[in-house]
């Protein structure tokens, strides 16, 4: 995939997850950019494999919210 593949997105994070991210992707020798896509691809992965999707907190039984 080159550059001319991808979408641009604009992304907003809290400075404290924008702090935690930029040590993990360092930690991990990607850029900022590459450890979210990294580990967005992985979410994907494994929602594929187990079929499932991200719980919604308002349909929670155990009253998430």
């Amino acid at each position: 995939m080159n550059d001319k593949d991808k979408k641009q997105i604009p992304l907003r994070l809290s400075a404290k997850l924008y702090a935690e991210l930029c040590a993990w992707a360092e930690d991990d020798f990607r850029s900022l950019n590459g450890q979210i896509e990294y580990l967005l691809t992985e979410c994907v992965k494994k929602r594929k494999k187990t079929g499932g999707g991200v719980p919604d907190p308002q349909s929670d039984p155990k009253g998430g919210a």
